[in-house]
C-alpha cells in the first residue's frame, strides 16, 4: 500500500475541490466548516499515538479521491455523452480517425 500524503496536503486538496464545486463563496458552506472542524479535532499531538487519528486521515484521503474522481467523471461525461446522436464522421473524429473518401468512384483520397 502506498503511503498517504500529509494531512495538510489532503486538507488543501479537499478545500480545492470544494472551491471548484461551490465557487468563491466556498468558505461559507457547511461542508467547509465540517471539514475544518474535523481536521482541527483530529490533528496530531505529541502525547500519544492515536489510532482514531490514522483512521480519520485515511477517511479524509478517501474522500479527497472521491471528490477528484467525481469531478473528472463529470468532465468526461460532458465531453463524450452530452451531444446526443452524432454522424459517423463526428464519431471517427472523436476517436482520432478519418473516414475514407472516394471522389467520383475512382480510387481513394490521398
Amino acid at each position: 500500500m502506498a503511503a498517504l500524503p500529509s494531512p495538510l496536503r489532503v486538507c488543501r486538496g479537499i478545500l480545492k475541490e470544494l472551491r471548484l464545486l461551490h465557487g468563491p463563496g466556498y468558505n461559507q458552506s457547511l461542508a467547509y466548516t465540517y471539514v475544518m472542524d474535523q481536521f482541527r479535532k483530529n490533528k496530531v499531538t505529541g502525547e500519544r499515538y492515536c489510532r482514531a487519528q490514522q483512521e480519520a486521515h485515511h477517511a479524509s484521503h478517501s474522500y479527497l479521491c472521491l471528490l477528484e474522481s467525481t469531478r473528472s467523471h463529470l468532465v468526461l461525461h460532458n465531453l463524450y455523452h452530452s451531444k446526443g446522436e452524432r454522424n459517423p464522421e463526428q464519431v471517427a473524429n472523436l476517436v482520432g480517425l478519418r473516414l475514407p473518401t472516394q471522389p467520383g468512384g475512382k480510387g481513394w483520397d490521398k
